[in-house]
């Protein structure tokens, strides 16, 4: 069996598989391929471990040939895929779902940490050497304790943030999400809403953790960011086209809400322009699931949903239409 990654991963993936006995070929190219070279360096192939900027459609499948049996991605998201496309060709398709629940629920975590008690502006301030003594008002923040944490698709990485929000701090939780859930209502004290509007006009902290479908994309827009309250802070983790960034960029500037704090752009790897001049949002670069235990992680799931595809098994992380 030929097995196609097509970025270098962390090595105990293409080390499972390596020891099947397989052929291994790694991109040598450490960034974002080409289409076109994607559709060379995956011809022959047996299985394609890809990654979340490959964009995958029938018609890179199709110029594959035949031997692709599965595209197992490297990543709980999988909207760079056209899943009917592929699907129609009798590929699978597995994701990596679960083992980066914790690592970017703690990274939510740490923005809306950092975004509040102005953790990256403070640690400029120090560093240009303004700081000259203690000072009553410099630098005020915003504490997170007791405050309303609205949570925005209510998956496993959303449920967790709410949990650290609740446990940690005291907050109370509302949420909307396509189905209800009772239980975490129950557990968390939780408020269900039924339609994101109310999300966003009750919230102090509002944390995006919905998939990038059509149905959400700006999905947090100019309309809604002025729904926010003017001393609310916008965290996403989730997929950058949710956000509307110049409607967001916008908002910051004219201080319709207080902050931001997002790990996913727009236009990765671009920012839109004006939107780093700003102090009032921390800007990290995708790294919300970027701990080595959870790289590590998601290149085994990926690797074993490879080898139960290949010997003939269904995978368990399978994405379905």
């Amino acid at each position: 069996m030929k097995v196609f990654i097509t970025r270098k991963i962390p090595n105990r993936g293409p080390d499972l598989l390596k020891d099947k006995g397989w052929e291994v070929v790694v991109s040598p190219h450490d960034r974002v391929l080409t289409r076109e070279e994607l559709i060379e360096m995956g011809k022959g192939a047996d299985a394609i471990l890809s990654q979340l900027t490959d964009k995958i459609d029938g018609a890179i499948v199709d110029n594959w040939g035949k031997t692709v049996k599965i595209i197992a991605n490297y990543a709980v998201g999988y909207d760079n895929f056209n899943v009917k496309e592929i699907a129609e060709r009798n590929v699978l398709m597995t994701n990596t779902p679960e083992v980066l629940t914790e690592t970017v629920a703690e990274h939510t975590f740490a923005l809306m940490l950092a975004i509040s008690h102005r953790i990256v502006e403070a640690d400029k301030f120090s560093r240009a050497g303004k700081y000259g003594g203690w000072e009553p008002e410099l630098l005020l923040g915003t504490d997170l304790s007791h405050k309303i944490l609205g949570v925005v698709g209510l998956g496993r990485i959303g449920s967790r943030v709410a949990h650290h929000a609740v446990k940690g701090f005291d907050m109370r939780v509302i949420y909307y999400d396509v189905k209800r859930n009772s239980e975490f209502e129950e557990e968390f004290s939780a408020i269900f809403k039924e339609n994101p509007d109310e999300v966003f006009k009750e919230a102090d902290f509002i944390s995006i953790h919905v998939p990038l479908l059509p149905a959400t994309h700006h999905l947090v827009n100019a309309e809604r960011l002025k729904m926010m309250k003017p001393s609310a802070y916008l965290i996403n983790t989730s997929r950058g086209p949710i956000i509307d960034e110049i409607a967001l960029r916008d908002a910051l500037k004219n201080k319709v809400i207080k902050g931001a704090a997002i790990d996913v752009w727009e236009n990765e790897p671009e920012l839109t322009p004006g939107l780093s001049d700003l102090d009032n949002i921390i800007i990290t670069p995708h790294i919300a699931s970027a701990t080595e235990e959870t790289r590590q992680k998601m290149g085994e799931v990926a690797a074993r949903n490879i080898i139960e595809a290949l010997e003939g098994r269904m995978p368990p992380n399978l994405v379905k239409l």
